[in-house]
């Protein structure tokens, strides 16, 4: 987000349940006030509807059908996403903790909507399978989906916990797996939806004996490998167990200093605002409203979103924050059959084809509700009634700023002067005998809303140049702009930023030295890059040889996915993939390159593929063929090609690359040309390797983390230029 006026004020949003959902829809329709800045922190980029994944586990929904793309909902709202994990709070500073090693985030005005914690027993989260987080039992569940598919025999399934998640889970299970599994489901007690009524309990207990679930009285004390140990002394026998207990809250909460409910919640009043901070509000299931104190279900966080969205426009406006009384009973829907669903209100309870009808339609309508949030039309912003800015070195950062933020950063101390003793320039030691100095200078203006990733990604990208060249890296100097905004908003920025991408120089070997920083439209990141590499073992553009088969490191399609996004298409998965593969260092597959006789190498960045290539076979005199079908992709890069998403430098790289490449093109898809030509932020090492060493090599880089590493093409003799060859490289 590019704000029209300084950003003043921070709304933070941590957590991306139900409740949050709600804020950002209301952002979506009525704005952001001027100045402020909303960002919505979640542990997954793609939120599920808890009321739909009983019907993914049955198989009659897909993971897209459940999800909430939240960076595409973030943008629709005019907020920033940062995906990362909240794990304490130092309330004086006003400072969300983070988990990793990740800069704290501020906040003037905190929610929390974080959800809650399963209830484990010791073991459980070894040898069990928690329902939450979703993107933790995604793929355990389906990985126990292939060991279903390849078991010789049924496997034994326990589900423990008979609240309406564990008897609708286990009824699920039962609908996909059928014969393939026996189903057994422990009850505390031996009862089934103790928090519902009679007329319901008969219900859900008629369900599971129809379809031969067996019920186990018995509290869960201990997993161990295969075995639940019950508090009464029983043993529970299983292949798998899923474990669907009530919730607890987050252990932080014990450390946080906010009010707390006794089971360990966080405390708030009618209001949703935590008793005793009034910058604090939280909802869902890791609150409790002490007033109107109710079970955490969905529905409950759901008609918190409003409420919610109007109190923090509120308190943001100066106004007191208005009560909420939730609503006592609701309408429950869980599905017992592939026909039927099983309806709960109060004392009532029915079942049948109309109630999964009308759950289905629910379901969907939630999820499809969010898929078309996009930005509305608003007036033009207020212009900032702030003085113009000045230029030069007047539109520099203030001192104050820098001083507080490089007192943050680690120190080095591998160079004479640097950040360690700041002064006018860093002092560097030459490289030894036989050593030659390589520099390179990277900038670009930030594509992602996260400032720590940013300069993550910033920082591997300028590295890029020096790998490609087998050299180390020893120094750097950053080059930052940030738009003007409050002192405290610049100085989180800017520590984030330089954080991030310190991390990823000091893992290169590369200390940050110094640099400077500059007020901008928006964020820029950019490093000035210093290292040393042995006379004569400098890999070159220029050293191709015909024989050479042509290796790419990384898969392509960053710019056609972030392109997408930026769009409103493609999907999250995909794009943090891409993030995930832009902040994968090249050091590793630069050395394996080296150790197996490249005799030739580049980064792989934004003119594209096709045009790297061509500078490496003009500056080496030779020919190359290339196997379009070879080339990797990164995950939803064809698909959001052939869909249309282009990268703003697309047309100049095809027009750049026209003139070098020989026949045959034409016959070539449009979106399978169109990644040969696709920008690459942070993209792979292209190399040529002698053809002998060629298979040992892909084998070598496939090892040290480079999965899509693929032989492309070969060199060959004649005037440079590629051709489009299937089978090329092997």
């Amino acid at each position: 987000m590019t704000p029209t006026t300084p950003v003043r004020r921070e709304l933070l949003l941590a957590g991306g349940g139900h409740a949050h959902l709600g804020v950002l829809r209301d952002l979506v329709r009525h704005g952001v006030p001027p100045g402020l800045r909303v960002t919505l922190l979640a542990r997954e980029a793609a939120a599920i509807y808890s009321g739909m994944l009983p019907g993914l586990i049955a198989g009659r929904f897909t993971v897209d059908d459940c999800l909430v793309d939240l960076p595409r909902l973030v943008r629709a709202a005019g907020a920033r996403f940062i995906r990362a994990e909240a794990c304490g709070l130092d309330r004086d500073a006003q400072h969300l903790l983070l988990a990793g090693d990740r800069p704290p985030m501020r906040y003037d005005l905190l929610s929390l909507n974080l959800g809650a914690e399963p209830v484990l027993v010791p073991g459980a989260a070894e040898h069990a399978l928690p329902l939450r987080p979703f993107g933790r039992f995604l793929p355990r569940w389906e990985a126990l989906l292939a060991q279903v598919a390849k078991a010789s025999r049924p496997l034994r399934l326990l589900v423990v916990g008979a609240g309406a998640a564990g008897v609708e889970v286990a009824l699920a299970l039962h609908r996909r797996l059928g014969p393939r599994a026996a189903i057994g489901l422990l009850a505390t007690g031996g009862e089934v939806l103790p928090s519902n009524s009679p007329a319901a309990r008969r219900l859900a207990h008629r369900a599971l004996i129809r379809a031969g679930i067996a019920l186990h009285g018995g509290e869960a004390a201990r997993v161990e490998p295969g075995t639940v140990l019950c508090a009464e002394g029983g043993r529970l026998e299983f292949d798998a167990a899923l474990w669907a207990t009530g919730a607890a809250p987050a252990p932080w909460f014990r450390d946080a200093g906010l009010a707390l409910c006794p089971r360990g919640f966080l405390a708030v009043d009618a209001t949703l605002r935590s008793i005793g901070d009034a910058r604090v509000f939280a909802a869902g299931d890791c609150a409790t409203v002490l007033e109107h104190p109710r079970e955490r279900a969905g529905v409950f966080a759901v008609r918190q979103g409003p409420p919610l969205a109007a109190n923090l426009r509120r308190v943001l406006a100066g106004e007191p924050p208005r009560p909420f009384r939730p609503q006592r009973r609701y309408l429950a829907l869980v599905t017992s059959g592939a026909d039927r669903a099983m309806a709960f209100h109060g004392s009532l309870a029915a079942e049948g084809g109309w109630a999964l009808r009308l759950k289905d339609r629910i379901d969907r309508r939630w999820i499809a509700m969010h898929a078309a949030m996009r930005p509305m039309a608003r007036r033009p912003a207020p212009v900032d009634p702030a003085p113009m800015r000045c230029g030069g070195c007047g539109a520099k950062l203030p001192p104050a700023v820098l001083a507080r933020v490089l007192a943050r950063l680690p120190r080095g101390g591998a160079v004479p002067l640097g950040l360690a003793a700041p002064d006018d320039a860093a002092l560097l030691r030459p490289p030894g005998a036989g050593q030659l100095m390589v520099q390179t200078v990277d900038m670009f203006r930030a594509f992602v809303d996260d400032p720590w990733l940013f300069g993550r990604i910033a920082a591997n990208h300028a590295l890029g140049d020096l790998a490609a060249m087998g050299a180390t890296p020893r120094a750097a100097l950053a080059i930052a702009a940030l738009p003007p905004a409050a002192e405290a908003v610049l100085e989180a920025d800017l520590l984030a930023m330089l954080r991030g991408a310190q991390d990823v120089l000091a893992a290169a070997g590369a200390e940050l030295v110094g640099g400077h920083s500059a007020e901008g439209l928006e964020p820029m990141l950019g490093f000035a890059l210093t290292g040393e590499v042995t006379e004569g073992r400098a890999l070159r553009r220029a050293d191709l040889r015909p024989g050479d088969v042509l290796v790419l490191t990384k898969g392509l399609g960053t710019g056609a996915l972030l392109a997408a996004a930026m769009q409103g298409g493609g999907r999250a998965a995909w794009t943090e993939a891409a993030y995930e593969a832009m902040q994968r260092t090249p050091f590793p597959a630069a050395r394996i390159l080296g150790a197996h006789g490249a005799t030739a190498c580049t980064d792989v960045t934004g003119f594209g593929l096709l045009n790297h290539l061509a500078e490496m076979l003009e500056a080496s005199g030779v020919a190359a063929a290339l196997d379009p079908h070879a080339v990797p992709a990164l995950a939803g890069a064809a698909e959001v090609l052939a869909a249309g998403a282009r990268s703003t430098l697309h047309p100049a790289n095809a027009a750049a690359a026209g003139p070098r490449l020989g026949g045959g093109w034409a016959a070539v898809p449009p979106a399978q040309l169109g990644l040969l030509l696709d920008p690459q932020t942070a993209g792979g090492l292209l190399a040529g390797v002698p053809a002998a060493a060629a298979a040992d090599c892909l084998a070598a880089l496939r090892r040290c983390g480079n999965p899509d590493a693929a032989a492309i093409g070969v060199v060959r003799p004649g005037l440079p230029g590629i051709s489009p060859e299937p089978g090329a490289g092997g």
